[in-house]
């Protein structure tokens, strides 16, 4: 079970790293919709990493942007991240990321668990490194 402690501007807990504080002000904690799109985020590149790794394509880089679509009629809901992947390294296939970043996105248990009411969308660009 996960402890979350109440404090004067939002929540605690405390994690095997060390504290989080959670606030919908960001001089208090970290805002929630940003660690919603942080989870995503790290969910999608480690397990796309991971895809890569066993696949045995060598990449010296990942990059991922993200960017953000609310809507402030609906409590500021997140309804869109187009994820922005920057991939460097050498010899690399576009069409094979493409179908790797597809399977991370079968095997992302974050993704999954929004992926019926957050519209993600993802780009892959390419950057080859001389050697």
């Amino acid at each position: 079970m996960l402890d979350f402690y109440l404090k004067d501007n939002g929540m605690r807990i405390d994690l095997n790293y060390g504290q989080l504080d959670i606030s919908g002000n960001e001089d208090d904690g970290f805002r929630p919709f940003t660690l919603m799109v942080a989870s995503i985020v790290g969910c999608s590149g480690s397990v796309f990493r991971k895809i890569l790794q066993k696949q045995r394509i060598q990449v010296e880089d990942i990059q991922i942007g993200a960017e953000v679509v609310r809507n402030p009629q609906e409590a500021n809901r997140i309804e869109k991240i187009t994820l922005q992947y920057t991939v460097k390294g050498h010899h690399l296939d576009p069409e094979k990321l493409y179908k790797n970043l597809g399977v991370s996105r079968k095997n992302c248990s974050m993704i999954r668990s929004v992926e019926d009411s957050i519209e993600i969308e993802e780009h892959i660009e390419t950057i080859e490194l001389s050697r």
